[in-house]
């Protein structure tokens, strides 16, 4: 519910949908992959990346740890000499942008720490400052997801 409405919010900021359309958004095209179906060419394919999660127990959900755990390596993730995600990688996804929203009831700090790391190993470069909601989804909130998901589609174009 109020995840999805964020989610929501973000796509239509990447799309520029009506009335918010921007001439500049045109060749931008968004693709939503859910993450327990993304796949590491998906995330080849694409050229940039609007993650989204809910901070469960302080940690971001299973399904998007499941994508990061079953994508990483794949599209260029470094890994430390302890088995932990290293400092950038280089890899074949290495700059591409990246926007995060993370919504809590409580706290998101842990769920967004732990997305920095892993973000930071794969070397992708954060578009916007990253949307903690803590608490209910307010009109406030969805407003800037659309935000953040239209500075993301707005480096793309």
């Amino acid at each position: 519910g109020r995840d999805r409405r964020l989610r929501r919010r973000g796509r239509r900021g990447g799309h520029g949908t009506p009335p918010r359309r921007h001439p500049d958004l045109d060749g931008v095209e968004v693709h939503v992959v859910p993450a327990l179906e993304a796949s590491a060419d998906d995330v080849l394919a694409a050229d940039g990346y609007l993650l989204g999660t809910p901070a469960n127990f302080g940690y971001m959900s299973g399904a998007l740890k499941h994508f990061f755990d079953s994508t990483f390596l794949q599209v260029g993730g470094a890994l430390d000499d302890s088995g932990g995600a290293g400092e950038g990688g280089g890899g074949s996804t290495a700059k591409r942008p990246y926007g995060l929203w993370v919504h809590g009831r409580y706290d998101v700090t842990g769920a967004v720490r732990a997305v920095g790391s892993i973000v930071q190993a794969l070397d992708w470069r954060q578009a916007a400052e990253t949307l903690e909601v803590v608490g209910d989804v307010d009109d406030a909130a969805l407003e800037a997801a659309t935000e953040l998901g239209g500075t993301l589609a707005a480096l793309l174009s």
